[in-house]
């Protein structure tokens, strides 16, 4: 069997930064096996699989290299970008289908804008895994579908060099880090070792409950982020109340026939 395969920097305006995913459109969908072990091969963060389900709507599907994981942004937005870009959709507003609910991504010109659902996230104390693995104490930390710590400076946030292999034996130490910025409203890192994704460049779901957080602290609906990994990636960011929007540019970086 040969597959269209497709990778694109998302949450990027240039070569090499952002957050590389892996999109493959499907007639039909693939044995979940065979999925996971096109995910492992890639050895992205993720990887897309769609199937198109009528007008501008596509069922979709994401798997680490470990494991099908419930929501990915970057993957939705790159989906969106390959569509449009290399396989002619029309429609400048593409919604999609997955376990977490509906979702959209709108396009205007090269600008890609998920529509996501917000998600609240609760404070809590700070379980000993979280110094352990971070090798830092934050100052407040909340529990959401992904846990967040939250720091007192963008400085703090990028020094930190967490113990992977420590997390990665840790089910639920999937974790956020973020902080006020001083030329982004706020800036954040993502790890989740345990799904075989130590630090992700630019995570999309995480601005689910990033983007309430600082909306409600800043007192402003309308933010820029900035994930302050490696490769780095800018965000830009509006807080709807129940849903989010979460926009970004993106650049195609290969396609590929993959045979299985």
């Amino acid at each position: 069997m040969k597959l269209k395969l497709y990778t694109v920097d998302a949450f990027a305006s240039v070569p090499f930064t952002g957050n590389p995913a892996a999109i493959c459109v499907l007639d039909q969908w693939l044995d979940d096996s065979l999925m996971q072990s096109i995910a492992a091969q890639n050895n992205l963060a993720e990887t897309a699989f769609l199937v198109a389900k009528g007008t501008a709507s596509y069922d979709i599907r994401w798997f680490t290299p470990l494991t099908e994981v419930p929501l990915c942004g970057h993957a939705t937005l790159a989906s969106a970008f390959v569509l449009k870009n290399c396989l002619n959709e029309q429609a400048e507003v593409i919604n999609f289908d997955c376990a977490s609910g509906p979702l959209k991504v709108e396009v205007s010109d090269q600008l890609l804008t998920l529509d996501f659902p917000s998600k609240a996230a609760s404070a809590t104390k700070i379980p000993d895994w979280v110094s352990n693995g971070l090798g830092a104490i934050p100052i407040e930390f909340y529990q959401s579908h992904y846990s967040m710590a939250v720091f007192p400076s963008e400085e703090i946030v990028a020094a930190i060099e967490p113990d992977f292999a420590y997390l990665s034996k840790i089910s639920d130490s999937t974790i956020i880090i973020t902080a006020p910025g001083k030329g982004h409203d706020f800036v954040s890192r993502f790890f989740a070792p345990a799904f075989g994704v130590d630090e992700d460049p630019v995570t999309g779901s995480a601005h689910c409950i990033l983007i309430p957080f600082w909306a409600k602290r800043l007192k402003k609906s309308e933010l820029h982020a900035k994930q302050i990994s490696l490769r780095g990636g800018e965000l830009y960011c509006k807080d709807q109340g129940d849903r989010v929007k979460i926009g970004g540019t993106a650049r195609l970086y290969s396609e590929a026939t993959i045979h299985v």
